[in-house]
């Protein structure tokens, strides 16, 4: 694949509702030989595997948790660029241009914006864009040389801290990591508040394991400091000045972030 450029990772498990959305904004870079698709489904009991196929994708089956999944994606990845989503997550134009275009960095975090309507999904994108780049953040999309190095996902951790686990360890290599400038569309048109708040329940499942491994480290310290998630990630370099200029949707972003909290808390 002389022309290829990027490897594009998706992990899914039933996925079927989404998968050929996400598959499907990489098409046209697909079909010129730009980017190939690689779909690591974790024994889906729906058409999933079926659907991805059908987009071009090739399909691996690999579980027990999506740390596992990655690592066997990125490892089968040909390209020189590869990029970890998940299946809800879509991909513009302008971002699959940006990702094939010249890169001074060796990983990217991707800034994110949520589909939906009304003020929650405002202030949940609202509160998203605070995150760019920071420590609540995670890396995306990675020179697969980088991945090597550092030998990929930590299969021991599960659901969210894999990812700031690796970005720990890539930072520490002295490679460069910047924000990309366009963005990926995250569909959580369907995500209530009872479903971000179990979703998030189960991220604690690997809170403790996480914590052990770098116990001193600021980034560790950072994420789980009321402080910093509460007033230091939203105020720094100047960032204050938005909640000032947008006072209602900090409001509702506040009191989910206070729920979240409240989750954190309980299932920890």
């Amino acid at each position: 694949m002389d022309g290829l450029k990027l490897s594009v990772i998706v992990t899914t498990r039933n996925e079927a509702a989404n998968i050929v959305a996400s598959l499907r904004s990489f098409a046209k870079w697909r079909e010129r030989g730009e980017v190939e698709l690689i779909v690591v489904d974790n024994n889906s009991t729906d058409e999933t595997k079926a659907m991805a196929r059908e987009c071009g994708a090739r399909v691996f089956d690999r579980g027990p948790e999506r740390s596992a999944q990655r690592n066997l994606g990125w490892r089968e990845a040909k390209a020189d660029w590869v990029l970890v989503l998940d299946a809800d997550m879509i991909m513009p134009e302008a971002t699959v241009e940006e990702m094939l275009g010249p890169k001074d960095a060796d990983a990217y975090w991707i800034p994110e914006v949520r589909t939906g309507e009304g003020l929650r999904t405002r202030a949940r994108n609202f509160e998203r864009s605070f995150y760019d780049g920071t420590c609540i953040d995670a890396l995306r999309l990675f020179r697969k040389s980088v991945l090597e190095a550092v030998g990929g996902y930590d299969e021991t951790l599960i659901a969210g801290p894999e990812d700031w686990e690796l970005d720990i360890r890539i930072l520490a290599t002295g490679a460069k990591c910047k924000v990309l400038k366009h963005n990926l569309v995250h569909n959580e048109r369907q995500l209530t508040l009872k479903a971000l708040l179990k979703k998030k329940a189960y991220y604690t499942k690997s809170f403790a394991a996480y914590k052990a491994k770098w116990p001193d480290h600021p980034s560790v310290r950072k994420q789980f400091s009321p402080w910093y998630r509460f007033v230091g990630v939203f105020t720094e370099n100047g960032k204050w000045k938005r909640l000032l200029r947008h006072p209602g949707l900090a409001l509702v972003m506040y009191f989910e972030r206070v729920l979240v909290g409240l989750t954190y808390l309980v299932c920890r």
